[in-house]
């Protein structure tokens, strides 16, 4: 079987995350993603760099399965070359600064005019309006669309989640637009625009918030463990608002990940009751019913978690999964990174690499059952320059020689 998007070519011209988030994706499932990059290369491949002379996790984690060409677009060569690329390709992804591209000479127009199939997908911080020039990065994502305020401790401060919903998350959001994109041309035959911001995307991953600010107008959310509510979502620590309570117990022997994530649904009670030693609560009026246990959650966590904490994490998850009563231990990235299944599930994976040896990434967490995804290394910068320039585009390798010299690759 080939690959999803066997024949599907990506002219890549984005940078850091939510880019190259995205077409990482696209490269998995087998599409060829050329990158393009300045003659300095990605910033990535030198921030948080740990080794020295070597491309950056921070690069090598998100631009795997890609080919590397460097570019001077402020070159009238330069352009040339983009301008007989553009004619080549099925997508051009970006996410520069708002307007960037067309200050480069390409709107919109002029792209859709030079190949009328070609897919324009662009990732901004922000929709049209007064944010629309605001620099965006992955917290201000968060900020701004609805994940802060409503993520942390109701007398602390509004806190970021460790997961990149900002970047990663508006990558995923890119894909599927561009996918959504490329199923119409196989009807028109004609290529389009694909707009994400990062602002939208977080704000779509906090849908359940607006929710539960819509309900506010009828009334306290009992469901979540604050005390006092006012006119807007508050934080509400580790419960998770929605219809069974949820919350992170302590296990032994007390270090920083040693908790488990324990949701108490109505079927679960008798067996929570007899596992911490409190049998008489299955049948006691004042706990055996949901609508007794939602006024005081923090009470039957806080007995939940005087068991717990005897016990070591999986030892607390082996007896809740006995009894069928969802929960998940607190898992650590070092746990993640040495974590079998995930190893099996090719979700961890080591990859080589020319420079920095071997390392482990994340693998593709799209699952095709006749497309098969292979993780390969990042590429090195320019590393394809001529591959795609020579056996491609047809240009002579005595030009290629004097456009490096230029400057221009």
């Amino acid at each position: 079987m080939g690959k999803a998007l066997e024949g599907v070519r990506v002219l890549d011209m984005t940078h850091v995350q939510s880019g190259p988030s995205c077409t990482q994706i696209l490269a998995w499932l087998g599409a060829d993603v050329v990158k393009i990059e300045s003659v300095n290369g990605d910033v990535t491949r030198g921030q948080l760099r740990d080794l020295p002379d070597a491309d950056s996790l921070y690069f090598t984690m998100l631009n795997c399965n890609k080919r590397s060409i460097t570019l001077n677009m402020k070159s009238e060569q330069g352009k040339e070359l983009f301008t007989r690329m553009l004619g080549e390709f099925d997508i051009l992804a970006e996410n520069f600064g708002p307007g960037a591209v067309d200050r480069m000479g390409f709107t919109w127009e002029r792209i859709h005019e030079i190949n009328p199939r070609l897919i324009y997908a662009s990732i901004k911080g922000f929709g049209e309006g007064p944010y629309e020039h605001y620099k965006a990065y992955e917290v201000v994502a968060q900020a701004m669309g609805g994940s802060m305020s409503t993520t942390g401790f109701e007398d602390g401060p509004p806190l970021a989640t460790g997961a990149q919903i900002g970047d990663s998350g508006t990558g995923i959001h890119t894909v599927a637009g561009i996918l959504a994109a490329l199923y119409q041309r196989e009807h028109t035959g004609v290529g389009q625009r694909v707009s994400v911001a990062m602002q939208h995307s977080v704000l779509n991953l906090c849908r359940v918030k607006l929710r539960d600010q819509q309900r506010l107008e009828h009334g306290p959310l009992r469901e979540y463990p604050n005390e006092e509510f006012g006119d807007e979502v508050p934080r509400s620590g580790n419960a998770s608002g929605g219809g069974q309570p949820g919350w992170a117990v302590r296990c032994a022997p007390g270090g920083p990940n040693d908790y488990v994530y324990v949701i108490v649904q109505p079927v679960g009670w008798a067996p929570i009751a007899r596992l911490i030693g409190r049998p008489e609560l299955a049948d006691d009026p004042e706990w055996n019913t949901p609508e007794a246990r939602l006024p005081k959650l923090d009470k039957m966590f806080q007995m939940i978690e005087e068991w717990s904490i005897n016990h070591e994490k999986w030892e607390v998850l082996a007896k809740l999964n006995e009894h069928n009563i969802p929960c998940g231990p607190i898992l650590s990235t070092k746990e993640l990174i040495e974590d079998r299944s995930l190893g099996e599930n090719e979700m961890i994976v080591e990859v080589d690499h020319p420079d920095r040896g071997a390392f482990s990434t994340v693998g593709c967490p799209i699952k095709l059952s006749d497309s098969d995804v292979d993780v390969h290394r990042s590429p090195l910068l320019g590393e394809h320059n001529e591959d795609v320039y020579t056996g491609e585009l047809g240009v002579p390798a005595s030009e290629l020689a004097e456009l490096k010299e230029n400057g221009v690759i």
